[in-house]
């Protein structure tokens, strides 16, 4: 008998998804100058969020990871209702991980993964959480973790004791554990975000995760990033479980500006990363 999710009738239709990242660099409703933020964020003008509206029309993603964003009002300048509906993670940063669901795609919300947030409890700055959720459409249902991890130990040995590695290398044990609890219960997932890591199929932090799962697919891996001119990924899309047989083979896309790069400011540092998955 098939009780696990994502194991599915053979007369259900496919129903396919469009699963994308987005780094959107400091995206708040506060003015520039807010002491809330740092002081060179100089904050998003009305048309440059037209212009990421524009963009997210064209990404025409099914869910969206998002990162660096504030508030529930920002996100929607960019997915707006009834279209999107978007959920945040209550963390007290302003750069929250979240999710914008494009309907007719619902969304479950799991306990967050507040083990992200290895920092000291009396620490001026926390770390950001995990947003947890499973999303639905009819029968096929998804498990996805939104998440954006400690930068500086871009492709250091995990062993490094300096560059933020022993930080991310907390961080990766909570991982391992949230993709073994994943594998006992046999669900279909995604764990995507901003990794501040240049994973590759040979990377240390990116074999421990697969190890503890079994085996998981770095859509990614091999490939180098169009975004601003040209460079390694560090946001990526991994997929665990039944969601690897899922994905449609040459699918990975990367939403590049049309801007020179005096824009990117205004825009983000970080383009649109994405694949199509068909859940059968």
């Amino acid at each position: 008998m098939c009780v696990a999710l994502g194991c599915f009738p053979a007369h259900v239709d496919a129903v396919p998804l469009k699963l994308a990242t987005w780094n959107l660099a400091w995206l708040t409703s506060r003015a520039a100058g807010d002491p809330a933020l740092p002081p060179d964020v100089i904050g998003h003008s009305e048309a440059d969020l037209s212009r990421l509206q524009a963009y997210a029309r064209r990404l025409d993603a099914d869910i969206v990871g998002i990162e660096e964003v504030d508030d529930v009002k920002a996100a929607q300048r960019l997915f707006p209702t009834p279209l999107y509906s978007v959920v945040l993670t209550d963390d007290d940063v302003v750069q929250k991980v979240g999710l914008a669901i494009k309907r007719p795609w619902t969304v479950t919300r799991n306990p967050t993964l507040r083990e992200l947030d290895v920092s000291d409890k009396a620490a001026a700055h926390h770390l950001r959480s995990g947003l947890d959720v499973t999303v639905h459409n009819g029968p096929h249902a998804l498990r996805v973790l939104v998440v954006h991890l400690k930068t500086g130990c871009w492709d250091d040995p995990l062993g490094e004791r300096g560059h933020s590695c022993p930080i991310l290398r907390q961080q990766l044990a909570v991982l391992d554990n949230w993709v073994l609890e994943r594998q006992d219960e046999g669900e279909p997932f995604a764990i995507i975000g901003d990794f501040n890591r240049r994973m590759t199929s040979g990377d240390p932090f990116y074999q421990s995760l697969a190890q503890q799962g079994g085996a998981l697919t770095l859509t990614t891996a091999g490939l180098a990033s169009p975004c601003w001119g040209g460079e390694y990924f560090i946001d990526h899309i991994l997929l665990g479980n039944q969601a690897r047989q899922w994905l449609d083979t040459g699918s990975l896309r990367v939403l590049t500006y049309q801007e020179p790069a005096t824009e990117k400011p205004h825009l983000s540092d970080h383009c649109p990363v994405s694949v199509t998955l068909t859940p059968r």
